[in-house]
C-alpha cells in the first residue's frame, strides 16, 4: 500500500469524527512512529510503499473507536518533555502546564526547597518541576502502583531525580507514616475532581479510555481530595509554604471557600487559557 493511499484511507475513515488538520496530524505521527517516515517524505515520495501496513491500519481502527492518539502512540509531550502514557495514567493537559508555570513563577529559584506532588500519575508535574528547578527536592505520591511504574519510567527517561511514594492519601494511618519527618515548601495536586453527574458532558475518548480512579469523585463529596490534602498541608508545609491545586472549573468558588475556612491566606483563583477557573494557590497561615 502506498503512502498516499494510506493517507486517503485515513481521511475517508475519520472524516466524520475529526477535523482535517487533526487527521493530518494523526497520520504523520503514526507514520513516523511505525515507519520512521517524516512528513516531508510524503510530499517528496507519495508513491513510497508502506511495509507492514497492518500497524497503521490497526491504529486507524483504534482512532475510529476514539482511542486517544497519545495512548496509541504510548507517549505525549508536556512542558517540552516526552512522557510515556498508558491506560493507568491520565493524558497530561495543556492547562496543567499552566499550573506548572505558575509554581515556577512563584517559588524562590535560588533556594533549596522541598516539593510534594500528590496524585502524580504519569509524573508530568513532578518531573517538569524537577527539570525547571534544579534546587528543588521533588517528592511524588500516588495510590496506584501501576501509575508509579509509569512515573518512574518517565523520570528515568527525562533524567529527573524524584522520590516516589506509594500511599493512599485518604487513609490517615498511611499519611502519618508517609510524612513522618518531611516538611515541604510547596504542595501541588491535580486530584480527581470530575463529579459523576458530569460524565454526560465528557467525550468518549476520555470517558472510555482514561482511568476513572484519577478522574471521578462522588457528587455529594466533590471536594474530598481537596479537604484531605489541604488538612495534610497544614501539617507538613513550612511556614509561608504554598499549596497549589488544579480544580474543577465549576467548583472554583467552593474550593476557594474551603481553603479560607481551613485558615489559608492569600488565596488566588486563576483562570486557564480557556478563561475557566482552573487552578488555585494558597499560603499557609
Amino acid at each position: 500500500m502506498k503512502l498516499l493511499e494510506v493517507r486517503n484511507t485515513f481521511h475517508e475513515a475519520l472524516a466524520q469524527l475529526f477535523v482535517e488538520e487533526e487527521i493530518h496530524t494523526f497520520f504523520y505521527l503514526l507514520t513516523e512512529k511505525f515507519y520512521n517516515i517524516k512528513r516531508i517524505d510524503l510530499a517528496m515520495f507519495p508513491e513510497k510503499e508502506v511495509q507492514d501496513e497492518s500497524l497503521i491500519l490497526d491504529a486507524l481502527e483504534l482512532l475510529k473507536a476514539q482511542k486517544p492518539i497519545q495512548y496509541i502512540l504510548e507517549e505525549t509531550e508536556f512542558f517540552g518533555l516526552k512522557f510515556k502514557v498508558n491506560k493507568d495514567v491520565l493524558i497530561p493537559r495543556p492547562e496543567t502546564e499552566e499550573l506548572v508555570e505558575w509554581i515556577i513563577d512563584k517559588v524562590d529559584k535560588n533556594k533549596e526547597i522541598n516539593i510534594l506532588d500528590v496524585g502524580t500519575g504519569s509524573g508530568c508535574i513532578a518531573i517538569s518541576l524537577s527539570k525547571a528547578l534544579p534546587n528543588a527536592n521533588v517528592y511524588a505520591l500516588d495510590v496506584s502502583k501501576k501509575a508509579l511504574d509509569v512515573a518512574r519510567y518517565n523520570a528515568k527517561q527525562n533524567n529527573a531525580t524524584i522520590e516516589f511514594i506509594e500511599c493512599d492519601i485518604l487513609k490517615e494511618a498511611t499519611r502519618k507514616i508517609c510524612f513522618k519527618a518531611i516538611k515541604f515548601d510547596v504542595i501541588v495536586s491535580n486530584p480527581p475532581y470530575v463529579r459523576v453527574l458530569e460524565k454526560q458532558l465528557m467525550k468518549p475518548n476520555v470517558l472510555d479510555y482514561e482511568p476513572h480512579l484519577a478522574l471521578f469523585v462522588e457528587d455529594d463529596n466533590a471536594l474530598l481530595f481537596y479537604k484531605v490534602i489541604s488538612k495534610l498541608a497544614k501539617q507538613v508545609l513550612q511556614q509561608d509554604g504554598l499549596l497549589f491545586f488544579e480544580i474543577n472549573e465549576y467548583l472554583g468558588e467552593d474550593t476557594r471557600m474551603l481553603l479560607e475556612h481551613l485558615g489559608f491566606k492569600d488565596i488566588v483563583l486563576k483562570k486557564d487559557i480557556f478563561e475557566k477557573d482552573r487552578m488555585v494557590k494558597a499560603e499557609i497561615n
